[in-house]
């Protein structure tokens, strides 16, 4: 089994910052890319920011220059820094990552439960 558990949300006035940790743990051969989604009520989930095992990192064009995605390989983490925090960004964030249970199997997706981050004053 394979869990990913986001950490890190809340609530935060417009202009502040928050920092969503997510960490991969079970059985697990290799992670490909991570990332991360949002839904906001009444949306579809939406491309954050994705980060590759090796290549160039994505972001979604209303988040960029403002959210900073991360990794740390070594504790099966991916992290996403956010700044400069508007109203429009609250949403239910999700973590994903494209996974590989063992040396035989096809990559497949696994989400988090999603975290809540509120933009509000």
């Amino acid at each position: 089994q394979v869990q990913l558990v986001e950490s890190g949300g809340g609530l935060v006035q417009p202009g502040g910052s928050l920092r969503l940790s997510c960490t991969a743990s079970g059985s697990i051969f290799k992670i490909n890319a991570m990332g991360w989604y949002r839904q906001a009520p009444g949306n579809q989930r939406e491309l954050v920011a994705t980060i590759p095992s090796g290549g160039s990192i994505n972001y979604a064009d209303s988040v960029k220059g403002r959210f900073t995605i991360s990794r740390d390989n070594a504790k099966n983490a991916v992290y996403l820094q956010m700044n400069s925090l508007k109203p429009e960004d609250t949403a239910v964030y999700y973590c994903n990552a494209d996974l590989v249970i063992n040396w035989y199997s096809r990559p497949d997706d696994y989400w988090g439960q999603g975290t809540q981050v509120t933009v509000s004053s």
